[in-house]
């Protein structure tokens, strides 16, 4: 499955690029309508883990971090982070494309553009790491 963000009306859409495109719209199967996008990766690695709506990643990360540390694995639960809000689409669709990008991303989160603004410089209040 290829799954690639566009940003449409102010929302982000993902679709599935493996999918034949719509004969009606031209477009591809719609898998998501959100408002802001979170990726959860590996930091050591940059190894993208989830990515979605940012309810639903925050809560995987928290269950993800709980259950690695009930084992043991703290190094592994610290490991996991979070980067949530209005991201640039063209850094969300790398994240997904290319292995390790997110930990690139990372190092340069506060100087990337507002997502929903291109050419307008980003506020910080709007992203979150944990």
């Amino acid at each position: 499955m290829t799954l690639q963000y566009r940003l449409k009306e102010g929302h982000y859409h993902l679709y599935d690029m493996s999918t034949p495109a719509s004969r009606v719209t031209g477009e591809h199967r719609l898998r998501l309508r959100t408002d802001t996008v979170a990726i959860a990766f590996e930091a050591s690695t940059g190894a993208l883990r989830e990515h979605g709506s940012p309810l639903r990643i925050h809560s995987w990360a928290n269950n993800t971090r709980r259950r690695l540390r009930a084992s043991g694995a703290l190094d592994r639960a610290n490991d996991i982070v979070v980067v949530s809000g209005p991201l640039p689409v063209d850094e969300i669709n790398k994240c997904l494309e290319i292995d390790g990008y997110c930990r690139d991303m990372l190092t340069r989160l506060a100087s990337l553009p507002h997502g929903k603004m291109s050419g307008q410089r980003a506020q910080s209040g709007g992203r979150t790491t944990h």
